[in-house]
């Protein structure tokens, strides 16, 4: 089978880049042929055989200074354009879209739409919903103010330019608005004949929208199961990622406060690193990437999932518990469903520092405790080889058949 992997970057940046390569190395190892189509950058670790990328646009730089941002957010006529001629090209069987907003954009389901009616191809369309950009123009269930926020579910999006939910900005809300107002009437989203939750909680949120009902799939993401081995554990707990107030990480250093005989360890980036080296018993040790986080993941005590947004199927829960690693998560989106509502893992309410440092100084002192969650988190809710069969059936339009 010819398969093709959309997503806005092919290199190494977050969670959905994970999954990217994942599941391209994964139907490699079964026999399908893999391809990518993305953005330019010269980072990028895959491509695809008409040597076809969308020319490369940073929007850190701000809208007004590149004066091209507002209408390449919204509507890309390069990306249409070579999508169509890596289609010509490679001819695949399936079309496999991931992030796609503002770099690429929902024109390249319009590129997919040209192609099927040109040559009455039978291709299978799906994406993956990695963040709820579908139904919240802010992508993250958030308001400007950092609180969950649900009202735009199935209605209009005005409500984000009200209250400037992306970056607190009058400009880039009213794109965001624009953008979920276009490509709602344009039904360019029909192109989909699946749209793969990797969560509940996402399933549940997007069916609020009638268009996406009776579309989506629940596969939680997969990850190859390690050997079990003993490791020595050391006395630190371990917060890694994007460490930011939305994540939780100053939740996390309030509890870390209340329990200053225990040391505190933040991997990642993100602009909690200044409070971070406020406290006492909290150590940054920057971005690690690869053997070297891995080993700090697997000698932690415990790790950290503290998000008060609605987080959808973390790779750092499931990279934890693979590694033999207790996870103490937010009682957030599809956080509950990875730990087994409190079976692997320890829940505590979103934002309370307190039920925090409680939940902490239990497992801290409770070994056996301990032991008996990293059990169960060695039992992944999706291996790579039930993934893999669900996802043929989807390639094969049989999603009855889960």
């Amino acid at each position: 089978m010819k398969i093709l992997l959309v997503n806005k970057f092919l290199y190494p940046k977050g969670g959905t880049e994970t999954y990217l390569f994942r599941l391209g190395d994964l139907l490699k190892r079964q026999g399908h042929q893999v391809e990518y189509f993305g953005m330019a950058d010269q980072r990028n670790l895959v491509g695809n055989s008409a040597e076809e990328e969308v020319s490369a646009i940073d929007f850190s730089t701000g809208i007004r200074k590149n004066w091209s941002a507002p209408l390449r957010v919204i509507y890309c006529r390069e990306a249409r354009r070579k999508l169509y001629r890596v289609l010509e090209t490679f001819q695949p069987d399936v079309v496999h879209f991931n992030n796609i907003q503002y770099h690429l954009t929902p024109s390249v389901l319009l590129a997919v739409r040209d192609y099927r009616r040109k040559y009455s191809a039978s291709l299978r369309v799906l994406s993956t919903a990695h963040d709820y950009q579908l139904i919240c123009p802010n992508h993250s269930l958030l308001d400007s103010k950092g609180e969950c926020c649900e009202r735009c579910l199935n209605r209009s999006p005005v409500h984000c330019l009200r209250r400037k939910c992306v970056k607190n900005s009058y400009l880039k809300s009213l794109l965001a608005v624009i953008d979920a107002v276009v490509w709602k009437c344009s039904k360019a989203y029909d192109e989909l004949d699946y749209i793969i939750c990797p969560s509940e909680f996402m399933k549940n949120k997007l069916e609020c929208d009638k268009r996406f009902r009776g579309k989506c799939i629940v596969l939680h993401n997969f990850i190859e199961k390690e050997t079990d081995q003993p490791i020595e554990k050391e006395d630190y707990v371990l917060e890694f990622g994007h460490l930011s107030e939305e994540k939780g990480t100053l939740t996390v250093l309030e509890a870390a406060k209340m329990l200053p005989d225990i040391p505190f360890v933040f991997a990642g980036f993100g602009p909690a690193e200044v409070e971070i080296n406020k406290v006492n018993n909290a150590k940054f040790v920057g971005f690690l990437s690869g053997k070297e986080l891995e080993n700090l993941i697997r000698k932690a005590r415990m790790t950290l999932v503290p998000s008060l947004w609605h987080e959808n199927c973390p790779y750092s829960i499931l990279e934890s518990q693979m590694l033999g690693t207790v996870v103490l998560g937010s009682r957030m989106g599809g956080i509950p469903e990875l730990l087994r509502y409190s079976e692997a893992g320890l829940l505590f309410e979103a934002g309370n520092a307190d039920d925090l440092a409680e939940k902490i100084e239990r497992l801290w002192k409770d070994e056996d405790l301990q032991k008996r969650l990293i059990a169960k988190g060695r039992i992944p809710l999706e291996s790579s080889e039930s993934y893999y069969n669900s996802l043929m059936k989807l390639y094969g339009g049989q999603h009855e058949m889960l």
